[in-house]
């Protein structure tokens, strides 16, 4: 019996260290392009050994995109959505889960709708709204529209759902308004969910391609992913700048997922509670 536990967790091991390098290849992948000419990118045998053109492929991108200004933009576009976005979800949140209203189930529901419409259908109402508003090219228009994001709301709900009610009937006795008691007691117990859908909300607006392509024309309002496509002419493509970029554009990413891991897992286990 001892036996057979021993080589079932040596299999589950060997499964999962491929697993991790499977998914982790990509990343170096792009590293190791990012250290090397262009063309080593399609050598036979293809190499796998970091070079040493890593600063001479970020002055090119610098050069090709203003690296400084993109990433300014991305951070200052992500981060504002992310602070912003997880406030107004969560005081949605905690309407849908806490608060007894005319037609609250129907609203959720359309929510829970929403997230089944394409995102690419409400493109062309948004950017004639955004036009008529004259919020084109502006952070107004990168940061705004999305700011209602319905899997947050989701997410949140589940995880407030599980708060008790009877600290909420305690606070109010204790003559404390609704607000005291969001700020006080609600959001200090919810702070892994708070974290789970913050990543979840820096990754959306970080990675977002489509829509800054359509809601931006200046390249000094360019983000990121769209900055990156800007490198993919009809002439000679250098993945040495492209891969120099990708390798930055996953650095946020990861930071700010170590930053909130702690709390991602017990944040996304929360959101499996049911009424």
């Amino acid at each position: 019996m001892m036996k057979k536990i021993g080589l079932q967790k040596i299999f589950l091991y060997s499964l999962l260290i491929i697993g991790a390098l499977v998914s982790l290849f990509p990343f170096y992948w792009a590293f190791v392009g990012a250290t090397n000419e262009s063309g080593s990118l399609f050598s036979k045998p293809p190499s796998l050994i970091p070079g040493t053109m890593f600063f001479e492929n970020l002055a090119n991108l610098n050069e090709a995109i203003g690296i400084g200004r993109v990433m300014f933009n991305s951070l200052f576009v992500a981060g504002t959505f992310t602070i912003v976005s997880l406030f107004v979800c969560t005081l949605a949140a905690y309407a849908f889960a806490k608060f007894q209203f005319k037609g609250r189930d129907i609203i959720f529901g359309v929510f829970l709708l929403s997230m089944m419409v394409p995102y690419h259908v409400t493109i062309v109402p948004l950017f004639k709204m955004m036009a008529a508003l004259d919020w084109l090219n502006t952070y107004k228009a990168l940061i705004l529209p999305n700011l209602s994001y319905p899997f947050a709301i989701f997410l949140m709900r589940q995880n407030m759902l599980a708060f008790p009610n009877a600290l909420l009937e305690a606070g109010r006795i204790d003559g404390a308004g609704e607000w005291k008691i969001f700020f006080r007691i609600v959001l200090p117990s919810m702070k892994p969910a708070l974290a789970a859908t913050a990543i979840f909300l820096f990754m959306f607006q970080w990675n977002n391609f489509l829509w800054p392509l359509i809601a931006v024309s200046s390249t000094d309002m360019y983000t990121l992913p769209v900055a990156l496509s800007s490198l993919f002419g009809l002439s000679r493509i250098d993945y040495g700048q492209v891969m120099a970029g990708v390798t930055i554009a996953t650095i946020p990413i990861i930071i700010f997922f170590l930053l909130l891991q702690k709390h991602f897992i017990s944040g996304m286990l929360g959101s499996a509670v049911k009424e």
